[in-house]
């Protein structure tokens, strides 16, 4: 069965959708900030996300952008806001959709339909493994939530292992410790973000074996932040 991640504030709202879309043998799960919304996202499994924008503790430009970065789910959002600069936003960072409230359930349907359609298309000729085989020995299984190097496991932390998925899946992609805080962690307010993110950085380095003057696989870009540099070989 299809399972829909709705992120809307709106209680009212989120219930006309959510029991629509029941109907239509789809299972929502529905999450009233834009936190919640990521937290669900990140434990579960899910075929498409419905964001509303105005969201408390995060907005749904923010959620859209950490979705994105993580999977290639189906991204609608819904909003109030008609403005052009919302739309081009939103579309910017990663949504495949913008539906403007009030909107009829029958259109939402229809778009919600077509854009999975699309998805299943794109999901059937992906790659199957969620192994990601690199240079030196380093091993990544997503799915497995397992690291090797040299054949040998690695344990990893939850925090560090998101860190390391989020670099493999964009690989020589410089991210500022700013956006791996907000990402991993899920927090808007950076204040402290700085020294969290390195000591996970230089954890995460230690337990694979590289030092911080001959990076094998993350390199830091001094200023700026980190980078995935690790070359895929299979």
């Amino acid at each position: 069965m299809v399972s829909i991640l709705l992120v809307e504030d709106d209680q009212e709202i989120a219930r006309i959708i959510k029991d629509h879309l029941n109907r239509q043998k789809m299972t929502v799960t529905w999450a009233s900030t834009g936190h919640e919304g990521w937290e669900d996202f990140n434990q579960g499994k899910y075929d498409m996300a419905i964001i509303d924008l105005m969201l408390p503790e995060m907005d749904g430009f923010q959620l859209n952008k950490h979705i994105r970065l993580k999977s290639d789910v189906p991204i609608l959002i819904i909003s109030a806001k008609q403005e052009d600069e919302a739309k081009i936003k939103g579309l910017e960072l990663g949504a495949d959709d913008y539906m403007t409230k009030p909107f009829s359930l029958a259109e939402l349907t229809a778009r919600v339909k077509s854009h999975l359609r699309r998805y299943q298309r794109y999901r059937g000729v992906k790659e199957a493994s969620s192994q990601y085989i690199f240079n030196l020995g380093l091993v990544i299984d997503l799915e497995k939530r397992q690291v090797l190097v040299n054949r040998q496991e690695v344990t990893l932390t939850t925090k560090e292992f998101a860190i390391l998925a989020l670099f493999i899946l964009h690989p020589q992609r410089t991210f500022s410790k700013s956006e791996l805080y907000q990402h991993v962690w899920g927090e808007t307010d950076a204040f402290g973000s700085n020294n969290t993110v390195n000591v996970h950085i230089k954890g995460l380095r230690h337990k694979l074996g590289e030092h911080l003057k001959e990076p094998k696989w993350i390199e830091t870009v001094w200023g700026v932040g980190y980078r995935f540099i690790g070359a895929k070989t299979s």
